[in-house]
């Protein structure tokens, strides 16, 4: 399966200004993932992890309050979003997965590169995003938006939003 495009980082440029070093692992191999999650707190279990898709490929995941590009490093991206766990007979599972960051706003046509990457790691998966968002730029007044119950409408301005996704890639 093809991976998609490389995403841009498209958030505050306040937060790329301020790559601060976060908790995260770079999961290769499901014992990778399954020893990471062993050594969190159970209030960090509960709520999902911050997850981007390198552009080699690879999956990384970080707790909840790490910014998605200071988990890329301010680099471009496959996917980003967010992935919860829950045990399963053979180590940990995702039990959801999204593609929410508003950092990135990626399509969710870039789940192929979030399978290919868990496949690759040998973690279980729901086989797509347990939730789409659907991100556009305003191309009146430039604020990023999610469409929510199919009304392309911004929510800053009151401007039309277009149909396809229009932020810039690679």
């Amino acid at each position: 399966m093809p991976l998609t495009g490389q995403y841009k980082y498209v958030g505050p440029a306040e937060l790329r200004g301020r790559l601060v070093a976060v908790d995260a692992v770079v999961v290769a191999a499901s014992a990778a993932l399954d020893g990471w999650l062993a050594g969190r707190d159970r209030g960090e279990l509960v709520e999902p992890f911050t997850f981007v898709i390198a552009l080699d490929g690879s999956l990384r995941l970080a707790p909840r309050r790490g910014e998605h590009v200071a988990l890329a490093e301010g680099r471009d991206v496959l996917a980003a979003g967010e992935m919860a766990f829950a045990r399963a007979e053979t180590g940990w599972c995702v039990v959801e997965v999204t593609n929410q960051s508003t950092g990135y706003c990626p399509d969710p046509d870039c789940w192929p590169a979030v399978a290919t990457a868990l496949d690759r790691a040998g973690v279980q998966h729901p086989g797509g995003f347990t939730e789409e968002i659907t991100f556009r730029r305003c191309p009146t007044c430039g604020e990023r938006n999610i469409v929510r119950d199919g009304d392309f409408t911004c929510a800053l301005c009151g401007g039309a939003l277009p149909p396809h996704w229009n932020f810039t890639t690679n």
